[in-house]
């Protein structure tokens, strides 16, 4: 599993600028025809991979550009048998009661796929790095679906079970169109790790069409919404189910976290797992120095990873970060990483 090392990524989204923003709102009012939104939506996506090249970024992705909703909200879009309700709140300091909610009124399906195979293969048009695909897991996917008694889905789990197979025939076509590496983002084991989920079983059902046909990473994170965390924030309730996971790499949050539990990497890699770990922060306005970034690298390596075992990324997606700061912090995620590649053996720079 080991790859060149050093190598920087992202975790997925990127920050959407003024216009795009713009756009994406008129476009929700009904002043955009197809074509309007379809060039929009491109235009999106070549600026994201643009800024991540210009920025020195490896391993890029498409933003998630066309994903116009908050993480799952452009996935219940191609499903069929739910209904959008309004929010429980619209007023006051934003917060997840405000999001999307929808209704159940037959079991899901999407017949024509989540859309992921299409945006990669706008994505592989635009750029000649090698591309990560993100898409989200299936006990993150059922959050939004109302379930209960007398509901389709009585229980969540029955929710995230029904997403099943839906992610199994998703992640297989995009194998098949030549994704090479995918990151599923399953946030809610971090952040509901007492709730007696088997969230092993359900990721390890979900990922089993790539496993060993691709490059798989689980990225879990605290949750980002407006940059605020969900949960407690640790990693060790966790480490047993992710060490559980049919992944090649864990892409875990560290600097906003003052690199807390920095220590368990070793841990992981022992376990055989590579790491990508979160170096830059997103929760802050503070845009790094490369040093900052570089000692955050080196206590990284000094916890005992293999350079060639780690991959280096934000702490989570750029969708709630302004863009000039998330341009900037990609510039420090490379200058960091530059720095420490100049101090390590000659054997083992990038």
């Amino acid at each position: 599993m080991s790859h060149e090392p050093l190598l920087t990524s992202v975790v997925g989204s990127h920050a959407h600028p003024g216009w795009f923003a713009a756009g994406i709102a008129a476009a929700q009012r009904g002043e955009y025809g197809p074509a309007d939104l379809a060039e929009l939506l491109d235009d999106g996506v070549e600026l994201a991979i643009r800024d991540q090249e210009h920025a020195g970024i490896d391993v890029v992705s498409d933003g998630e550009m066309r994903r116009a909703g908050f993480f799952t909200a452009e996935f219940y879009r191609h499903l069929t048998g739910v209904r959008a309700l309004s929010p429980e709140r619209r007023l006051g300091v934003g917060a997840h009661d405000g999001l999307h909610r929808f209704v159940v009124d037959e079991r899901i399906a999407a017949p024509a796929g989540l859309g992921v195979v299409g945006e990669f293969n706008a994505a592989r048009r635009r750029t000649g790095r090698a591309l990560k695909v993100t898409i989200p897991g299936p006990y993150t996917l059922s959050g939004r679906l109302v379930t209960g008694p007398g509901e389709i889905y009585e229980t969540r789990v029955a929710a995230a079970d029904a997403f099943v197979p839906i992610l199994q025939a998703e992640i297989s076509a995009v194998v098949a169109a030549g994704a090479t590496t995918i990151q599923i983002d399953e946030p809610s084991p971090a952040i509901h790790p007492n709730v007696g989920v088997d969230f092993v079983g359900l990721f390890n059902a979900a990922v089993e069409p790539a496993v060993g046909r691709a490059r798989l990473g689980a990225h879990l994170c605290f949750g980002n919404f407006l940059g605020r965390p969900l949960a407690p924030r640790s990693y060790r309730p966790i480490l047993e189910p992710m060490l559980a996971f049919s992944v090649d790499e864990l892409v875990l949050e560290f600097a906003n976290r003052e690199m807390s539990e920095v220590g368990i990497l070793r841990e992981i890699v022992d376990a055989g797992r590579d790491v990508a770990a979160g170096v830059i922060d997103v929760k802050s306005s503070y845009v790094e120095a490369a040093d900052d970034v570089a000692s955050r690298i080196e206590q990284v390596l000094d916890a005992g990873v293999p350079a060639e075992k780690l991959t280096l990324v934000p702490d989570c997606g750029f969708s709630q970060t302004a863009r000039h700061l998330a341009v900037d912090k990609l510039a420090a995620l490379v200058a960091g990483r530059d720095l420490v590649s100049g101090r390590l053996p000659a054997g083992t720079r990038t």
